[in-house]
C-alpha cells in the first residue's frame, strides 16, 4: 500500500484495520500517512495494548485465549472472530442505514433470498381455464371432473355472478363418500364447508406459504375482496418456483 496504493484513500476517509497482533508491519507503516489524511481508524485486533490499538480511534477487541489447533500457532480461533466482528459490523450499519429487505432483493434477485423477496403471487398464480370452478347447483358427477381435470385437489364454488362462495377439496370428497351419503342428491353447495382463504396477487409468494402453513391447507384463492377470482395457487406452485 505505501508503493502507490495509498492513493485510493482520500481525506477523512474511515479505515478498518485487521490484525490481530497489532503489529502488522504493512499497517503500522500506513499510521502517519493515514494521520496526515485525517483518516478514522477503527482497528480490529486481539492485542488491546498493540501499536495499532494505541494509535487508532476506536479498538474492536477479537482476542482468544488460544488458537483452535497447530499447537497454537495456527491462525483459526482469532480468525473466527475476526468474521464475526466483520459480520457484527455490517449488520450494525445496515440498521443504522435503514437498509431494507427490498433493496437486498433488487440487488440479489438471481439467489434464494431474492427469489423469496420478490416473487408475488400473481406471478406463480393459476389463471383463466387453468382455475378450477364450479357453479352452487353443480352435481358431483361436474365437480369431480373439474377437480380431475384441473389436477390442483381443489375446486372452487362460484354464483351466478361468478362470485366466490366456496371451495371443495379432494379431502372433502372422500369424507362426502365416507359417510355413504346419496350422491344423486348432492350438489356443489352442499360440499363446502368452510370459505377459502385467499390473498391479493400483489402479496409476495412467501405470505402464500405462512397462511397455508398456519391453517394446514395447500391451496389458496388469489382475490382482492373474496368476491372476483383473479386466481388459484397451489403449495406445488410454490415449491416449483423454489420459495420453499
Amino acid at each position: 500500500a505505501i508503493h502507490g496504493d495509498l492513493g485510493l484513500i482520500s481525506k477523512n476517509d474511515i479505515i478498518i484495520a485487521l490484525s490481530n497482533s497489532g503489529e502488522t508491519e504493512e499497517i503500522i507503516k500506513l499510521l502517519p500517512a493515514l494521520k496526515r489524511l485525517n483518516c478514522t481508524l477503527i482497528a480490529i485486533t486481539g492485542n488491546v495494548k498493540s501499536t495499532l490499538a494505541i494509535r487508532s480511534n476506536f479498538v474492536l477487541d477479537v482476542g482468544v485465549k488460544k488458537e483452535a489447533g497447530g499447537n497454537g500457532l495456527l491462525p483459526t480461533s482469532s480468525t473466527t472472530a475476526m468474521l464475526a466482528m466483520g459480520d457484527a459490523l455490517v449488520v450494525a450499519y445496515l440498521e443504522l442505514n435503514g437498509f431494507k429487505d427490498d433493496v437486498f432483493a433488487r440487488n440479489h434477485p438471481g439467489g434464494s433470498i431474492g427469489r423469496k423477496l420478490l416473487t408475488t403471487i400473481g406471478d406463480v398464480m393459476h389463471t383463466g381455464d387453468q382455475i378450477p370452478i364450479v357453479y352452487e347447483n353443480s352435481n358431483l358427477s361436474t365437480v369431480i371432473s373439474e377437480m380431475t381435470q384441473k389436477r390442483l385437489g381443489v375446486t372452487l364454488i362460484v354464483d351466478k355472478k361468478k362470485h366466490l362462495k366456496g371451495i371443495i377439496t379432494d379431502g372433502d370428497l372422500r369424507r362426502m363418500i365416507e359417510q355413504k351419503k346419496d350422491v344423486s342428491k348432492i350438489c356443489a353447495r352442499d360440499l363446502s364447508n368452510s370459505f377459502p382463504k385467499y390473498l391479493e396477487q400483489t402479496n409476495l409468494a412467501t405470505e402464500a406459504v405462512q397462511l397455508m402453513d398456519k391453517h394446514s391447507i395447500t391451496s389458496l384463492v388469489v382475490s382482492k375482496n373474496g368476491q372476483k377470482i383473479d386466481g388459484l395457487i397451489h403449495l406445488h406452485d410454490l415449491l416449483k418456483a423454489g420459495i420453499i
